[in-house]
């Protein structure tokens, strides 16, 4: 597949005054062209803000792009200045953050809003963006677009606005689009139907997108690919039936043990992992995850782990995968899990042991 963005040893800090968070260490990936990938971990694992270093949204003061390279387009979007970087946003990049009524402008009509980004970067005339306003809000679902595009955001539902910012993300056919928690202020109803809606678009207008969650359940029906985070890294990324059903990393596995299910037997308990997520100020020697890992082994506390390889798509990094490490199946609980998962794969892989 085609290589659109790929992101090399990224590092992101912030200066308090507490000291210097370093809230992402060390993140690689790369995204394909027309594949969702899904960026998955706790609050505060740093992943809006490697969503936010690629579109250089970080504020500086107090944070800052301390290392590595983000590379799109023959350019490092790390390096250029801040004139180019405003005819990658919008144009080549866009984002769809969470809260759709602090993403818009409530004394703007929607219309003008949606506008504004044909005119700037398709260099469009008011009557052709116009019209092209009209067609993406056909596109994303909203009926009579001729009367919402001369109202007010306040007049929108809140589902309804969210599709308005779809619609403002999706203006000048981005080739990649970030969407940061877009359903976390909405309803379960409405969460589906944009998820839906995404997933439908992406087709239509061969987009990648990188999708931003902590929800497991949401992964499993719009992700290609998986990366989970912890403590401002990356430490198991693979494909999602891989993430699913073959999970390697006891942080993946504490993740789908808290996840509940419609399905979980009533006897079934949710596992919440135990402890908290580790002070990015004063970051822990060895693996982030040790002091919450029941199976951490002493080199944990001594010595980060590499990335050990599982297959050509899997990547973990835990000490647990080393040749001479003990042989530790996933907890029952994680077990429990995956015979209930909802039926979102064609073919579920069947792992030994599982």
């Amino acid at each position: 597949m085609d290589k659109l963005l790929e992101v090399k040893d990224l590092h992101v800090s912030f200066k308090t005054y507490g000291g210097e968070v370093k809230a992402v260490r060390g993140v690689n990936f790369n995204l394909y062209k027309g594949e969702t990938l899904a960026i998955v971990g706790e609050s505060g694992s740093g992943k809006s803000v490697t969503v936010k270093a690629i579109m250089r949204l970080i504020p500086n003061p107090p944070g800052k792009i301390v290392n590595g390279e983000i590379l799109f387009d023959g350019k490092d979007l790390s390096k250029i200045s801040e004139l180019e970087m405003q005819h990658v946003r919008g144009k080549d990049i866009s984002m769809i953050f969470q809260d759709p009524m602090t993403s818009l402008n409530p004394t703007i009509k929607v219309g003008k809003q949606i506008m504004e980004g044909l005119i700037k970067h398709q260099k469009l005339s008011k009557k052709d963006a116009y019209e092209r306003a009209l067609e993406l809000m056909r596109l994303v679902g909203i009926a009579q677009p001729e009367v919402r595009l001369q109202q007010y955001p306040h007049q929108f539902s809140g589902g309804m606005r969210q599709r308005v910012v779809v619609a403002i993300a999706l203006a000048c056919n981005p080739k990649i689009l970030i969407a940061d928690e877009p359903t976390t202020a909405l309803d379960v109803t409405i969460q589906a139907q944009i998820l839906e809606m995404m997933k439908d678009l992406q087709d239509k207008i061969d987009t990648s997108i990188i999708f931003i969650t902590h929800d497991l359940g949401v992964v499993a029906n719009v992700a290609d690919r998986v990366a989970v985070m912890y403590g401002g890294q990356i430490v198991e990324i693979g494909t999602v039936d891989e993430i699913f059903y073959d999970p390697r990393h006891p942080y993946t596995w504490g993740l789908l043990a808290s996840m509940p299910s419609l399905d979980t037997d009533e006897q079934t308990e949710l596992i919440a992992i135990p402890g908290t997520p580790p002070d990015l100020i004063h970051p822990p020697k060895g693996c982030p995850f040790a002091a919450r890992n029941q199976f951490a082994l002493a080199i944990d506390y001594e010595e980060e782990p590499p990335f050990f390889q599982i297959s050509e798509t899997h990547f973990a990094k835990t000490w647990m995968l080393h040749p001479d490490a003990p042989k530790i199946e996933a907890p029952e609980s994680v077990k429990a899990r995956v015979r209930v998962m909802p039926g979102n794969f064609e073919k579920p892989i069947q792992v030994e042991g599982l």
